[in-house]
């Protein structure tokens, strides 16, 4: 064996023993340690990938991520997965792809709209706004927290074009119905799956329904790359309009290292260059550059094959807040799934009654204070966002219940990180709290 490769050896081994000493021993002490909303559960296999792929210094796309892309696809049922820098920028380059003029009459313009809802989190809406097509936002319902179905239907005009919804924190929206009504109105749908990876409806996999979907590897979804995202589709032509806005609006599909998979690479005519120009340097898109790395793949390629796991201990430690909310039923809306739904939550959200003898910021105060974190359901109503006022959209109908959501609620965790221990604590405190009103 050579030198580099008895070294490597004894670097790998050494990563294992630093990950034991250092992250293997976590303690917990009530009331001295923080329970965090969401983190990063890991093992010794996601360092000694990073490790491996660091050693092999190739810092782009590698073979880290076409494993982790593969691994994604295999898990999903889907034909194609475009790796991304972030789950923004895969619902970015997901809406790109449908402004292709390669669509022709099908590709979405300026003026066109879409339905989003408004108790939403802004990377859902942006693309649209970014690209010139105007935001209708509708409410949503609890305690699903996702999009009225009726309210959906109310919104569509002459001008809408494109469905774009997320299965919130985990819990898929009625998926047949929206579908369904994309199909009599001839729409586009993406299904935002950046907090629901694993989770089910009718017994299939939440990202497969739609025309494309999206899902996010930050480290409070249900896995992590760091930063880190994907685009998945099942239409071919779809997912090298992804590629291409994905790579700086190229024209070429080559994986990195190829070379004239087309068998024309040198014999086109594209735009106004000379005829025969070299394919891989032909730009059909206004494109970006959002690759992810092979080093944050590497990452992933540990992570997915934890993700049943992680999966299921999501649910259980959300049945075990149903448990501990449900007490306080006169208080509190406890959420629901979806009919037909199993969902991966990304978090338990809750909801204080009109008539509670208390205020949902009282109470998340309260929490901070005794070092429980908590979140508001993302930006609350989008459109009275310093950065969403006075730009064009509309709403169709009212947003009734999205205000209610602003004010009202809160969630907590539901990450693999979450011990028995800790949800003890969280339990004790909010004991705590509501003997203080009596």
């Amino acid at each position: 064996m050579e030198n580099h490769q008895l070294l490597r050896k004894e670097i790998i081994s050494k990563t294992i023993a630093y990950y034991e000493s250092k992250f293997s021993h976590k303690e917990f002490i009530p009331g001295k340690t923080k329970i965090n909303y969401a983190g990063r559960v890991f093992d010794a296999s996601e360092i000694v990938n990073a490790v491996e792929a660091a050693l092999d210094f190739w810092l782009t796309e590698g073979r880290f991520s076409e494993a982790f892309a593969a691994k994604i696809a295999e898990f999903l049922g889907m034909e194609h997965v475009l790796l991304t820098n972030s789950g923004s920028s895969a619902n970015l380059i997901a809406f790109s792809a449908l402004t292709s003029e390669k669509l022709g009459e099908k590709r979405l313009k300026p003026g066109d709209e879409v339905i989003a809802v408004g108790a939403s989190f802004p990377a859902t809406v942006t693309p649209v706004i970014q690209y010139g097509l105007i935001p209708v936002f509708v409410d949503v319902n609890i305690p699903t927290y996702n999009v009225d179905i009726e309210s959906l239907r109310n919104a569509i005009s002459d001008k809408t074009r494109c469905i774009f919804l997320a299965h919130t924190l985990g819990n898929p929206f009625d998926i047949d119905a929206v579908m369904q009504i994309a199909r009599e109105h001839n729409m586009w749908v993406i299904e935002d799956n950046c907090d629901a990876f694993g989770s089910k409806y009718k017994g299939q996999y939440t990202g497969t329904f739609a025309h494309l979907s999206t899902i996010s590897f930050y480290p409070a979804h249900h896995i992590t790359t760091g930063e880190g995202g994907a685009v998945c589709t099942n239409d071919p032509m779809l997912a090298n309009l992804v590629r291409a806005f994905r790579d700086w609006g190229r024209d070429c599909y080559c994986a990195g290292g190829e070379n004239n998979t087309c068998g024309k690479r040198f014999s086109q005519q594209f735009g106004n260059l000379p005829f025969g120009y070299d394919h891989k340097y032909v730009y059909s898109e206004i494109g970006y550059n959002l690759k992810m790395t092979d080093l944050q793949a590497a990452i992933g390629v540990a992570q997915i094959d934890k993700l049943p796991e992680f999966c299921e201990k999501r649910k259980h430690n959300f049945n075990e807040w149903i448990r501990i909310f449900s007490r306080f039923d006169k208080y509190f809306i406890c959420p629901q799934p979806t009919p037909n739904s199993d969902p991966a939550w990304f978090s338990f959200i809750v909801t204080c009654k009109s008539d509670a003898p208390f205020k949902r910021d009282e109470l998340t105060r309260y929490f901070d204070a005794h070092l429980i974190e908590t979140r508001n359901l993302f930006a609350g109503n989008i459109t009275k966002q310093p950065a969403f006022v006075n730009k064009n959209w509309r709403i169709c109908g009212t947003l009734d219940n999205t205000d209610y959501i602003m004010n009202n609620t809160f969630f907590l965790g539901t990450y693999p990180g979450l011990t028995a221990e800790m949800m003890a604590y969280v339990e004790s405190v909010l004991n705590d709290f509501i003997n203080q009103l009596k």
